[in-house]
């Protein structure tokens, strides 16, 4: 088997006071599954690891189990391979060294997505926010930030989300990402 450097996204974790992980027990949970290399990046539920063998979806399966059995609550967890957040991140269409890192964002996605699951969204009246869809992400310019975004609010929305899992990371922590899972 080969050992293969991956990065679990945790959905929704240590923001607004629910679903708390302490980084530091996420890390032991972790290695308790018997990953190594097991690193943390920030306290929003992002951790990178070796595993030997497995495919996204199995140790996605066993992060999520592993976690409410710790936790005691369920937590929607993306598992992407090092390959997969490199190509997500060249592929970027918009100018990512011209821009401020809190005004380009990716939303990583647990299925692929098509323009036709967004044809509602008025993209024209967003201006000058604007999105892309990539593999299993969509790209968001905001220039003024995520926070005042009406075109993210609306991309949020559970109808256009339904049936998947989606996550969303600064472009600082996608490019944080992709260098800790080559290191």
């Amino acid at each position: 088997m080969v050992n293969r450097r991956y990065a679990a996204l945790l959905r929704g974790i240590n923001v607004g006071g629910h679903k708390k992980v302490p980084m530091a027990r996420l890390r032991a949970l972790l290695e308790g599954l018997g990953y190594d290399g097991v690193r943390t990046h920030l306290q929003s539920g992002n951790a990178v690891f070796t595993a030997d063998g497995g495919d996204e979806e199995t140790l996605t399966a066993a992060i999520e189990q592993a976690i409410e059995k710790e936790f005691g609550f369920a937590v929607d967890v993306l598992v992407r391979d090092a390959a997969y957040l490199k190509a997500v991140a060249d592929a970027c269409p918009f100018p990512s060294a011209d821009l401020e890192p809190k005004q380009l964002h990716v939303t990583y996605f647990s299925v692929p997505v098509d323009e036709a699951r967004f044809a509602s969204v008025d993209r024209a009246a967003s201006l000058p926010e604007d999105f892309r869809l990539g593999d299993r992400a969509l790209y968001l310019y905001a220039p003024d930030g995520l926070g005042r975004s009406k075109l993210a609010a609306k991309l949020s929305t559970p109808a256009l989300n339904r049936g998947m899992i989606a996550t969303s990371r600064n472009w600082n922590t996608v490019t944080r990402l992709v260098e800790m899972t080559h290191d």
